[in-house]
């Protein structure tokens, strides 16, 4: 989500064309759906796990061990198998549990719900009668959420939002961040046809996606470390890229899972 400027020119060009290249490629998995949408959030969901692994500071056959579990539960999730369903959460439950009890951490073992839930929601979300739409809000609003919030916190600035865990974030940040979430929920309901009450929860969300980057700034503070990873260039790792995703997808799913949104 949102953070210091580069220093140099250079790394500012390559964090933007990495970040164009993850939107595109991104985006274009989300409108071809079925198993290629389920193949790119599977193999994010196995790289956050191996991630979060090194958050934990597991070793390195437990980390292995915990990459191999969470692809039970998300090969379960592929549309030729039994696609997002009751038995993918029985899965990452088993998934959890068998972490948990070989690696004798529960902190590790946290890891595959921190990875796979976002994961089940993201593919329960595409596959709604109407779920590019609903996916594509889902994501879309974390993006409009974390450019909100980078320039209106370079604009405004202003008291801090929470100093000890993140120092270049702003509250007039956040306020940004929720202002631009709104509008992108709001004309995605003019355009396109985005149900009222998930256009007016994109404010919500806003808020939702940054708490989730706070707790993974809060993540990296406690394990002593800049990045998630180093995987993508000028970005760090995958759940450097998908903090805010990370909270907000099983929110949004909930949110068309009760029928009172949608």
């Amino acid at each position: 989500m949102v953070e210091p400027v580069p220093k140099s020119s250079g790394e500012l060009q390559t964090r933007a064309v990495i970040g164009v290249a993850l939107i595109t490629l991104a985006v274009g998995a989300l409108v071809a759906g079925g198993f290629i949408f389920w193949m790119l959030a599977a193999l994010a969901g196995v790289l956050m796990q191996g991630e979060w692994a090194d958050l934990a500071k597991a070793p390195d056959h437990d980390k292995r061990l915990s990459m191999f579990a969470i692809c039970v539960p998300l090969a379960i999730m592929a549309p030729l198998a039994a696609g997002p369903s009751y038995l993918a959460i029985g899965l990452l439950a088993g998934a959890f549990l068998f972490v948990t009890v070989t690696g004798q951490s529960p902190r590790l073992g946290a890891g595959v719900f921190y990875a796979g839930l976002p994961i089940l929601a993201l593919l329960f979300l595409r596959d709604r009668p109407d779920g590019l739409l609903l996916t594509f809000w889902a994501l879309g609003l974390v993006w409009m959420t974390d450019i909100g919030a980078y320039f209106a916190g370079r604009s405004l600035g202003g008291p801090k939002l929470a100093p000890g865990i993140s120092p270049s974030k702003t509250w007039s940040g956040l306020a940004g961040g929720v202002l631009a979430a709104l509008l992108f929920g709001f004309i995605l309901h003019g355009w396109l046809g985005l149900p009222l009450p998930l256009a007016a929860a994109s404010g919500l969300l806003a808020i939702v996606a940054q708490l989730g980057d706070l707790y993974e700034s809060w993540l990296k503070r406690r394990a002593g470390v800049k990045d998630s990873g180093s995987l993508l260039p000028g970005h760090g790792g995958v759940l450097d890229r998908l903090d805010g995703v990370v909270s907000v997808a099983p929110v949004a799913a909930l949110l068309v899972a009760s029928g009172y949104f949608v």
